[in-house]
């Protein structure tokens, strides 16, 4: 026992000391859990309170996106301070040429070559994105009434059609290309390859600052004439089977300017002179001197190209030919029921000038074939024209619009590729619409086809017949009201398009060899005939469910137009014929200037809500278009522009903002002018680019943080 108890007595001390060390052991672990979860929860703190630094998080290239941000940083603060200088005015500082903005980053990129090689194939994926646009705190609008309409149009969600990209690969349009000056285009690429390697949406100003800008010709095989995505030129040498069939941009932004016509260029001839003459050498070409000796309807006078009244490529006269229509089908009362026309080809527009004088509003559609220069004389002239291929994709207008579609001449091969050339025309055509085609030289074989082609897609020939005074042949289809004809048909060929097929994505979609159900709802567009004209313009059928907003946009721009935009920017409204609304809405500043002697294209941005039917359902024309590309027409074929807070929706969509300003100064005549409202940040950097192409800054003015540019482009060329 004894024994016994002096063990338990010698195990007692060391029991002791087990207990003690294993709670020091725990203290310890106690402290150290306690120093780790402290030192996390300062991180998370200081996380937290530099989120406003950043726009998404990135895993290998993290210290190239903080000098992103650290230089957008700086780009605002100098635009504050540019702004502080007063009255709506900005004269940033320029530090260096634009091109030299680069330069210094070029080691500090071949250092991290290897890094951004590692992940070289996951940033091309989300570089190859376009971005989505961002949006910001709603304008204010200077007119009260129409402010919180005008918010409410202004902010709602814009939409980008992803389909368009990958058309765009698909067609290989990106792959044929190349952009017309090297040493810009290297500028630009440099720009892209370190927005990849960020990934991240930088958040600066859209204009830089301190940037300036030098100017150069561009030095395109098209020279005076060069339209980007049309005129297609690649690795020096042409590409035959491609161009002019399919619309494909460089890849690189333009940013060069076109150089003026080698003969000079005059002002033309205001409206309605230019009506019946115009400058020859403002549209000279060696193909339209050609075209000149072949017919009559145009002849060369001394300076001038002269148009004699009555005298088109019809025998008879223009105005025979459209008699002759109307009593065909006397339903078609030009400018009464027939307001909005397509004009296919644009080979005589003569046809644009006579109807017109009738109140229907022509577009003419120029498709860019041998017949170079007629979209551009019709432009001259002061009528409505785009130009646009005609091949695989849809026409950039929606659908169920056009009360009638005129081709004159036609040689189109309408039948071939299963009709899709035609079906387009069904798609854009409004149902009980008028298809004319008018043929010279008839063949059996085609007429046949075309006679089975239409049938099955239930079109009635109205009319048929061959006028002995003008030698031409000339039929008149109606598109079906219904759809229930189209149930009759013992083969379902084409078929009718799937119901989520949306007949109004044309940015860059295919064809379709599908019919698309003509609607029947009162909620959608084409479902009724419009109005007669003018009743249909202020006149808005039951599918328009946001009537209030239209009213107060028509309200708005005729108050800014009759206030401020006739009689207080010094313009000239008598040189003032073709006017271009670069971001409409539903078509206010159209219905403003209804009253002037102008006419209107309105472009609806294809990341903008869709309201284009509603221009159309008013009797005015307007296309879509993304202003990241340039636009389909000749240069110098407008007088004055205008953008309504364009650039501050366009914000880290396009690669270089910048090449719009030059695509802007490339549409405008030289005397045009643009009109831009947007915030005054974005005004402040942009007068000095327009400055650096030797614009003439008329007016400026800024309220808060909006503001107006007026300016006037020159005959300045580098």
């Amino acid at each position: 026992m004894a024994i016994a108890r002096l063990v338990r007595q010698a195990k007692r001390p060391h029991g002791l000391w087990v207990k003690m060390a294993a709670v020091t052991v725990m203290g310890l672990c106690f402290i150290f859990v306690w120093g780790v979860f402290s030192s996390s929860s300062s991180s998370v703190t200081s996380q937290r309170e530099s989120f406003e630094d950043i726009a998404e998080p990135v895993s290998s290239s993290s210290h190239k996106p903080q000098k992103l941000r650290d230089e957008s940083k700086k780009g605002g603060e100098s635009e504050k301070k540019s702004k502080s200088n007063g009255n709506g005015s900005s004269h940033s500082s320029a530090t260096r040429p634009h091109s030299e903005q680069h330069k210094g980053k070029d080691s500090k990129k071949e250092k991290k070559h290897v890094q951004h090689k590692e992940d070289k194939e996951k940033e091309n994926h989300q570089g190859s994105e376009e971005p989505q646009p961002q949006h910001g705190q709603e304008e204010k609008e200077k007119e009260k009434e129409n402010e919180n309409v005008k918010e409410e149009v202004e902010g709602e969600e814009e939409k980008v059609d992803h389909e368009s990209d990958v058309n765009v690969d698909a067609d290989g349009g990106s792959d044929l290309t190349e952009s017309v000056d090297k040493d810009d285009s290297e500028v630009v690429e440099d720009a892209e390859e370190l927005r990849k390697k960020s990934k991240v949406k930088v958040k600066g100003p859209l204009f830089d600052p301190n940037a300036s800008y030098s100017w150069k010709l561009c030095s395109s095989r098209s020279k005076h004439n060069y339209i980007p995505c049309i005129d297609i030129e690649v690795g020096g040498g042409k590409v035959t089977s491609y161009r002019h069939t399919e619309r494909s941009c460089p890849r690189t932004p333009l940013m060069c300017l076109v150089p003026l016509p080698h003969e000079g260029y005059g002002s033309p001839l205001p409206w309605p002179e230019s009506k019946l003459k115009i400058l020859y050498k403002n549209v000279a070409h060696p193909k339209l001197a050609a075209y000149i000796k072949r017919h009559n309807w145009l002849m060369e006078s001394e300076e001038y190209l002269t148009f004699p009244q009555n005298q088109s490529e019809f025998k008879g006269g223009i105005h025979h030919y459209l008699e002759s229509i109307e009593e065909m089908v006397p339903d078609i009362e030009w400018g009464k029921n027939i307001r909005v026309v397509l004009d296919i080809g644009c080979t005589d527009s003569s046809f644009a000038a006579a109807l017109l004088d009738k109140d229907v509003l022509t577009i003419s559609l120029g498709l860019k074939n041998d017949l170079v220069d007629l979209a551009q004389v019709a432009l001259e002239r002061g009528f409505p024209a785009v130009i646009s291929p005609f091949n695989r994709r849809r026409l950039p207008f929606p659908s169920q619009v056009f009360d009638a579609i005129h081709c004159a001449g036609c040689s189109i091969p309408w039948h071939s590729n299963g009709g899709k050339l035609l079906l387009e025309m069904n798609r854009i055509l409004r149902p009980g619409g008028y298809f004319i085609m008018s043929t010279k030289h008839d063949s059996i074989e085609e007429e046949e086809a075309m006679t089975t082609l239409t049938a099955s897609i239930c079109w009635n020939v109205l009319a048929h017949k061959s006028d002995d005074v003008g030698e031409v042949g000339v039929k008149i289809y109606q598109k079906p009201e219904g759809n229930d004809i189209y149930e009759l048909r013992r083969k379902k060929i084409p078929p009718l398009c799937k119901e989520n097929e949306n007949p109004d994505a044309v940015w860059y979609v295919p064809m379709k060899t599908c019919l698309h159900p003509i609607p029947s709802g009162i909620e959608q567009h084409g479902a009724e005939w419009p109005e007669e004209w003018p009743k249909r313009l202020e006149t808005y059928p039951d599918w328009v469910n946001n009537k209030e907003k239209v009213v107060a946009d028509t309200n708005h721009w005729n108050a800014v137009v009759n206030k401020s935009y006739i009689s207080g920017l010094g313009i000239n409204w008598t040189s003032i014929r073709n006017v271009m609304d670069m971001k409409s809405i539903y078509g206010g500043l159209a219905v403003a200037l209804s009253q002037q002697k102008v006419w209107v294209m309105n472009v609806v941005p294809v990341h903008a809500p869709d309201t284009l039917p509603i221009i159309f359902e008013r009797g005015l024309v307007g296309m879509y278009h993304d202003w990241c590309e340039p636009f389909g027409t000749y240069p110098r074929t407008y007088d004055l522009l205008h953008a309504d807070h364009l650039f501050s929706r366009l914000k880290n969509r396009c690669k270089q903002p910048v090449s719009i300003v030059v695509e802007m100064d490339r549409i405008t005549r030289p005397g045009g002018w643009t009109i831009i409202r947007d915030k005054v940040e974005i005004l402040n950097p942009l007068e000095e680019i327009l400055k650096s192409m030797q614009w003439e800054i008329r007016m400026t003015f800024a309220q808060e943080k909006e503001g107006i540019l007026c300016a006037q482009k020159t005959l300045w060329r580098p």
